[in-house]
């Protein structure tokens, strides 16, 4: 008699297992670390944390290097390049929305870790801003997305990424005016 309810009770607590084969020929998992995924990354995903324990090859002394020139937040920074893994899922290779949204969200939340331990400095803080935004606009944020690229403006305005990203949001909705805006408001920054 008590199994029935504490089966019944399991079910809606247990997290439901993914579906089978999310993107077919790649583990469901991105710390699988498929070649294939780990060539689109920056050059130093392969010495952060997690990473480095996982691939074979990794230099140290190379790994040490990219601390210092990244300076503390590079601790955190595994999050970004799984998020920049799931991201690549979801623009890459999803074949439906909800894969491809699924994706583009973990890869948010991956960019929030590190973003939450960055600080204000961090010399990779416009790009995960712009990555973030540029997800965020393509899962229908349009607000918070359009909000968090402009943190990145206020950073580093100098920087492209934001405003070819602006400006293509613009230029998707049909609105080519402010597009052209936005491309002519860059090259004026430089």
């Amino acid at each position: 008699m008590l199994r029935a309810p504490l089966f019944t009770l399991l079910l809606v607590i247990a997290p439901l297992p993914a579906p089978a084969q999310m993107i077919p020929g790649y583990a469901d998992n991105v710390m699988a670390y498929d070649q294939r995924e780990l060539a689109l990354l920056p050059p130093y995903c392969k010495y952060t944390q997690n990473f480095r324990e996982m691939l074979s090859g990794v230099d140290p002394a190379e790994g040490a290097r990219w601390q210092a020139t990244l300076g503390p937040a590079f601790n955190a920074l595994h999050h970004y390049c799984w998020g920049l893994m799931k991201a690549n899922r979801g623009l890459l290779l999803a074949r439906t929305k909800t894969v491809r949204d699924f994706y583009m969200n973990d890869a948010i939340v991956e960019f929030d870790y590190v973003i939450d331990r960055s600080p204000p400095d961090f010399v990779l803080l416009p790009e995960l801003l712009a990555r973030k935004g540029e997800l965020q606009l393509r899962t229908g944020h349009v607000p918070s997305g359009l909000e968090t690229i402009g943190r990145a403006v206020s950073l580093k305005p100098d920087y492209w990424l934001p405003y070819a990203l602006t400006s293509d949001y613009y230029r998707f909705i049909g609105d080519v005016d402010q597009a052209v805006t936005i491309f002519v408001a860059r090259r004026h920054v430089e």
